[in-house]
């Protein structure tokens, strides 16, 4: 049977990569969560100093090309997790702290030249789910399935609150809110590469969505497509 691409971009909190993941899993696909690339270059400028209420952008730099990013199957998990520099951070890049700073990141030129290349031959292959905020537009544009997943920044940031209290975290909802909505804007109207929706794409507004329903709805999107390709 032949494979596709598929790419989901949208907003923050919008369960881009837990739908990628189950349907990637379901057609025996391979994940790339972009996002987390781009979460792991912010925890790097974090743990090594680059920031201090603002971001050392020419110090990150400096250190661009040296770093090391790949995803790994986790055996216990059985999920693809990303590794920083041959580490397993896949916990230490989903914290508060580094969702402050990750829009900022990747509106960096330079990072997103060197990540987006990263995607591209990760994505050379058929049988790929990628999720992000250019995956359709910039990383893989010749994607036979686009979606753009998006929801009210309340219910999304209702979503993250639940999820950083279930891990411990020490947050509360109206900074969730506040983050959500200044990576809205930070995603949206950066220079380089901004979120918006592909002409060619699906738009899933999840607001009232259950996550069944919508990996049902994406899965038959998907089988519709693989069948006309048989």
């Amino acid at each position: 049977m032949k494979k596709i691409s598929i790419a989901i971009d949208g907003h923050s909190s919008t369960g881009k990569s837990t739908l990628a993941r189950e349907l990637a899993r379901s057609l025996g696909y391979v994940y790339i969560d972009s996002g987390a690339m781009y979460r792991a270059v912010a925890l790097f400028a974090l743990e090594n100093g680059l920031v201090d209420d603002t971001l050392d952008e020419a110090g990150l730099l400096e250190h661009l090309q040296a770093l090391e990013l790949d995803f790994k199957v986790n055996p216990e998990t059985g999920r693809s997790e990303i590794h920083l520099n041959g580490k397993n951070v896949e916990k230490q890049i989903r914290t508060i702290e580094v969702s402050r700073y990750v829009s900022e990141v990747a509106a960096i030129p330079q990072v997103r030249t060197k990540l987006v290349a990263l995607q591209q031959e990760m994505g050379a292959e058929k049988g790929v789910v990628m999720d992000g905020r250019d995956i359709g537009t910039v990383v893989l544009p010749g994607a036979e399935l686009k979606l753009f997943m998006t929801a009210a920044p309340e219910t999304r940031a209702a979503r993250r609150y639940k999820e950083l209290l279930e891990r411990g975290e020490t947050v509360s909802y109206a900074e969730v809110l506040k983050n959500v909505r200044h990576r809205d804007h930070l995603d949206s109207n950066r220079e380089v590469s901004p979120l918006t929706q592909a002409a060619d794409a699906i738009r899933l507004d999840n607001s009232d969505m259950g996550l069944k329903e919508q990996y049902e709805r994406v899965r038959s999107y998907a089988e519709r497509i693989l069948k006309a390709k048989k």
